[in-house]
């Protein structure tokens, strides 16, 4: 672990978290307690079906990496990174998030296996460059400010190996009129029209970053998953 964490001495991750994330860090924390449960109501019968595509598209990309360095960033309760340490029992298998609720979820579900855990922003990332073979992100970045999900998608850029894959999956408006009611609540709840904006969006904002950017959608068309290479 200490090969792939930057020291405190090197590391820029020593600026202060802005105030409006940290009331987002304590909400976060708060909702940890409900999340699996809300998010087994919303996707009903497609509860599984974002994981399990993040994770089989990353793993057909990994064929000749047996034991991948991974790292799930804004990894939540855990459903993603967990996926991972049952399929890459040998890998070195990161979660991490700036909530120390959702992170004690994870290490409830992740018992008997190995990931490692860390806390922070993910505008920040704490790892030295060139460090994973595959970095995810589930539905997180949209509730970034346009800096900083800038910042977020610099740094995924930085610690991403060379040969290494960057998928980034976000929410698909919905189609549904009351799922589509709610969506908008959730939007407007984020505080700013960025949020709603770049759901909305495509590729444009990846392409600014990564040289090689390709767009799938999920079986359930609940999802949108861009898949990112330096």
């Amino acid at each position: 672990m200490e090969a792939y964490v930057r020291t405190t001495e090197k590391s820029s991750n020593t600026k202060k978290m802005p105030s409006i994330r940290i009331s987002r860090r304590v909400y976060y924390n708060l909702f940890s307690h409900l999340y699996d449960a809300f998010i087994n109501l919303h996707a009903r019968r497609d509860a599984g079906d974002t994981r399990n595509f993040l994770v089989e598209k990353a793993m057909a990309l990994l064929e000749e990496k047996p034991h991948p360095y991974i790292l799930d960033i804004c990894c939540g309760t855990g459903a993603v990174i967990t996926a991972f340490a049952n399929q890459y029992p040998k890998s070195f298998t990161a979660g991490y998030d700036f909530s120390r609720g959702m992170l004690l979820k994870v290490r409830e579900k992740s018992r008997g296996r190995t990931v490692i855990l860390l806390e922070g922003d993910a505008a920040i990332l704490p790892f030295i460059d060139n460090s994973f073979d595959v970095i995810t992100c589930s539905h997180a970045l949209y509730e970034l400010k346009g800096p900083a999900r800038q910042a977020a998608l610099n740094e995924m850029k930085r610690v991403i190996r060379p040969s290494g894959v960057i998928l980034i999956m976000e929410h698909e408006v919905p189609r549904h009129r009351l799922t589509k009611i709610l969506f908008n609540i959730r939007m407007f709840t984020m505080g700013s029209a960025d949020s709603k904006e770049f759901v909305k969006g495509g590729p444009e904002p990846f392409e600014r970053i990564f040289s090689d950017v390709s767009l799938l959608h999920s079986a359930s068309g609940k999802s949108k998953l861009f898949v990112c290479r330096r």
